[in-house]
């Protein structure tokens, strides 16, 4: 999984299917999902990119798409916000709101 930060924001998500997940390293839930993300990097490798950005390295990049609560995962699609799951969720929910745009 990449880190992203303001500098490489647009041109990771601009093209693809890229789920987000904004963290920070004190958070709980944060860690929690951590390992979930790493399965579905492996499962979806090749249709879907996971990426993260460190709010608290990157609080600009966060404030500007509003970020209130972490973790918060968001799934672009070229570059468009298609969908936000916020909390710490199981595998199976954010495998099912992802899927759909991954056909």
């Amino acid at each position: 999984m990449r880190e992203l930060s303001e500098l490489n924001f647009k041109d990771e998500i601009s093209s693809g299917v890229t789920l987000v997940d904004f963290w920070a390293p004190w958070c709980g839930p944060c860690r929690m999902i951590a390992p979930i993300l790493e399965e579905l990097d492996k499962e979806y490798a090749g249709k879907l990119k996971i990426c993260k950005v460190n709010v608290d390295n990157d609080r600009l990049l966060a404030q500007s798409l509003r970020i209130v609560s972490i973790p918060t995962l968001i799934l672009y699609k070229d570059g468009e916000e298609q969908k936000r799951i916020v909390g710490a969720v199981a595998k199976e929910k954010i495998t099912r709101e992802i899927s759909p745009f991954l056909a």
